[in-house]
């Protein structure tokens, strides 16, 4: 099972798209969405990265930031983000600790799993029912916003 609503949100730190170093920490103070899939550049995840890109100033003008995560490496990630012109931050989890941490490892891969961690690291939404068309709108409708 998924870390539950009401839990603290792990720490982490993984390298980003660009080989950037990226921490929990670093979005302190803001909203952030967190999701896990599991493997670039193909159909259910592109439509599910797609629909975050797409929804891109919505989330900005809410102050809300976007990470995915699977547990490809930064290459896959960057070629992914360049197919489809993403336009927010891939975490490469190729040591499965953040999927372990979150408790979503697939065997092998991500589970397609979204945790909402509010302001203060606590998680206030999880969704592990994901329709990858419409996830974007979807939490924002979850978050109220």
């Amino acid at each position: 099972m998924p870390l539950a609503v009401g839990s603290n949100a792990p720490a982490f730190t993984a390298k980003d798209t660009n080989g950037n170093t990226i921490s929990l920490s670093d979005f302190k103070g803001k909203t952030v969405v967190l999701y896990f899939y599991p493997k670039d550049d193909t159909p259910g995840c592109t439509k599910q990265a797609c629909s975050f890109r797409d929804a891109e100033s919505e989330y900005k003008s809410k102050d809300v930031v976007v990470l995915g995560v699977s547990v490809d490496d930064e290459a896959s990630h960057q070629a992914f983000t360049q197919k489809y012109n993403l336009n927010f931050p891939l975490l490469a989890d190729t040591d499965k600790s953040l999927v372990k941490a979150f408790d979503v490892d697939g065997g092998g891969y991500a589970k397609r799993v979204t945790f909402v961690i509010d302001s203060n690291g606590k998680i206030t939404h999880v969704d592990d029912a994901v329709s990858t068309a419409t996830h974007a709108g979807d939490v924002l409708a979850a978050l109220g916003l």
